[in-house]
């Protein structure tokens, strides 16, 4: 059922400025206040800071839809709470992101990370020693060849007292280097008494003081000028001018953090808790009017390091994100697994202006927690917030939601990163969802055992029970030596003391707990699949295209040249897991083209999976 699309009245004016929460809760009861809301629901164009802002957005769509019963039944219920608590929606000047938008950071996190950026050490030196030193050194070299001590015998020649005029010049240059230095402190090359500018100046010291340069001295500052001579070219030559409009060029170029502070400007009037669902005009070029304001160049590219910062906040549909690379790894996939529950959850809405709502109810921030009708249970919470029980009947069916919602998140991590498996934050997400979805298991994050009493958790046995239903008689178990029929009769005697054990024999490690030992805890992890098993059989998780992709992602991802022990080992495991669920034709095509990837990998590569790979070929063949 769906009357939500009506006739509109206009869109009046905003409320009064000044008005309480109470007051503002009966404005927006009115008449006016209702289309007002209207208003925001068609064109997104709110914010919600906190899940409570979306009730009053709830009460209108109800209205719209004809449910006034329902509407009159939420603002009862709420009602008694207007007095402490904001019920409506912030106006804001961008429409809320898509219902399908996701993102890894905020606008607030990058502004953040862009405000930390401070100059850097060696490149205010460069640009001083550019700017600064180099046209001293030129004005101090140039003297020296007016002076002739590019001749053989020139510096030795005109070593003694000179003119007054090369005394009075020489006199301006040291006194200049004085207030260089001291005015000048990031750069130290100049202070290296075996440079050549420190030769030029102990010397020009020398005949300033009206003493003769002794043989070393003399012999000295020949070499030095005749080495920076053949550097850069005698000051006024072409050569020398060429240089240093090259080191000219690049001492303008703006320093990093000045184009930093400038982006993070350009971010300072967008709300910090959103995404971007649009980078590019944040990370163009300076402006005109930017640089008339700022004096940085205009048209100056902004470096790619503040760029990648400002692009990791982009708004978009995960596959977009996969796409772009923004999001590189399983763990930050976790990271996101609470805003694609969300977005996954809202498209069980047939109304848009509904969909957007209930997602931007998810994101919401929660600070705060109000008794009545906050539970301990994240994701059950928003579910039984009175204002989304109010609009459920719109829904889909919740339990059918929760399972699609948890295939979604298998699906998207065994095929983005099929060598990770389901990182812990993926895990107690899945937990949450679980519940909601009704599955008759639940799922076991780590710590996979009690440090005290070294027991396995509960949930590991009912975990381990599931891989062995899914896996007996495949590659798995036979490449894992595993007996599940061990594995089943501590799981009907509910033995967890014995379920460690096992797990500390198979690793080769008796009497090392569980909870404490990676080579036990890896063994867990053997038997219980990490929860993949349990997604298979009871969330009936497939990846798009089969398990064969993933397959060969495991393999790629355990020789590739970013792997090291502990990520190979994981990411073989995963293969062995997914070839275990490919049919034989598709296990024969993977192992064929694992035998010709594995013969292109350089020689220290292949010789660290030949054993592995050797037991492989082995585990596959039909018994």
């Amino acid at each position: 059922m769906d009357r939500n699309t009506g006739n509109r009245p206009p869109t009046p004016g905003l409320p009064a400025p000044g008005l309480s929460t109470a007051g503002l809760f009966d404005h927006y009861l009115t008449d006016g206040g209702l289309a007002r809301l209207w208003s925001l629901l068609d064109s997104g164009r709110y914010d919600l800071r906190a899940p409570e802002e979306a009730a009053l957005l709830c009460v209108a769509w109800l209205v719209r839809a004809g449910e006034t019963g329902a509407a009159a039944a939420l603002v009862e219920e709420v009602r008694p709470f207007a007095g402490e608590v904001r019920f409506a929606p912030h106006p804001a000047d961008r429409p809320q992101p898509g219902a399908d938008a996701v993102h890894v950071r905020t606008v607030g996190e990058v502004s953040g990370a862009l405000a930390r950026r401070a100059p850097r050490p060696g490149i205010e030196a460069q640009h001083e020693a550019l700017t600064v030193w180099r046209p001293f050194e030129d004005a101090l070299l140039d003297h020296w060849l007016r002076a002739g001590a590019d001749a053989e015998e020139g510096a030795g020649q005109s070593s003694g007292r000179g003119t007054g005029s090369d005394a009075g010049e020489g006199a301006a240059l040291l006194a200049r280097y004085r207030r260089l230095a001291a005015a000048h402190t990031r750069c130290t090359e100049h202070l290296d008494p075996k440079s050549n500018p420190a030769v030029l100046r102990r010397a020009l010291q020398e005949r300033v003081a009206g003493r003769e340069l002794s043989p070393r001295l003399a012999g000295l500052l020949r070499r030095a000028v005749a080495s920076m001579v053949a550097k850069r070219g005698r000051p006024g030559s072409a050569e020398h001018a060429r240089l240093r409009r090259t080191q000219a060029l690049q001492a303008e170029q703006p320093a990093h953090h000045d184009l930093a502070a400038l982006v993070l400007r350009r971010l300072a009037p967008l709300d910090a808790s959103r995404g971007l669902e649009d980078v590019g005009p944040l990370i163009g070029p300076v402006t005109a009017e930017e640089a008339a304001e700022c004096g940085l160049p205009a048209g100056t590219v902004v470096p790619a390091s503040v760029r990648a910062a400002v692009t990791a906040a982009r708004s978009a549909p995960l596959d977009t994100l996969l796409e772009h690379g923004l999001v590189p790894s399983a763990e930050v996939l976790g990271e996101v697994a609470e805003q694609l529950i969300a977005t996954h959850t809202a498209r069980g809405y047939a109304d848009a202006s509904l969909r957007t709502l209930i997602a931007a109810t998810y994101r919401a921030r929660r600070d705060r927690r109000y008794p009545l009708w906050w539970n301990p249970e994240h994701h059950a919470r928003i579910s039984d917030l009175p204002w989304v029980r109010a609009v459920a009947p719109w829904a889909a069916d919740p339990v059918e939601e929760a399972r699609s919602t948890l295939r979604m998140l298998g699906e998207a991590c065994v095929r983005a990163f099929p060598g990770a498996g389901l990182p812990n934050l993926h895990v107690k997400a899945l937990s949450g969802l679980a519940r909601l979805a009704e599955l008759p298991v639940p799922f076991a994050a780590e710590p996979l055992a009690d440090a005290r009493s070294a027991m396995a958790a509960p949930a590991v046995l009912t975990a381990a029970q599931t891989a062995a239903g899914l896996l007996r008689g495949t590659v798995y178990e036979r490449y894992h030596g595993i007996d599940y029929a061990v594995v089943q009769e501590l799981v009907d005697t509910g033995d967890r003391y014995g379920f460690a054990r096992l797990c500390a024999e198979r690793a080769g490690r008796p009497g090392h707990p569980l909870a404490g030992d990676a080579a036990v805890m890896e063994q867990a992890r053997i038997l219980t699949t990490s929860n993949l098993a349990t997604l298979v059989v009871h969330a009936s998780l497939t990846p798009r295209g089969g398990w064969e992709g993933p397959a060969r992602g495991a393999f790629a991802a355990a020789t590739g040249p970013a792997a090291t022990a502990k990520s190979a080992a994981r990411a073989w495991r995963q293969l062995l897991f997914h070839l275990a669920l490919c049919d034989a034709d598709e296990q024969a095509r993977v192992l064929g083209w694992i035998d010709e990837r594995a013969a292109r990998l350089p020689a220290r590569a292949a010789a660290r999976i030949a054993l592995p790979l050797a037991d492989l070929r082995l585990a596959a063949a039909v018994p």
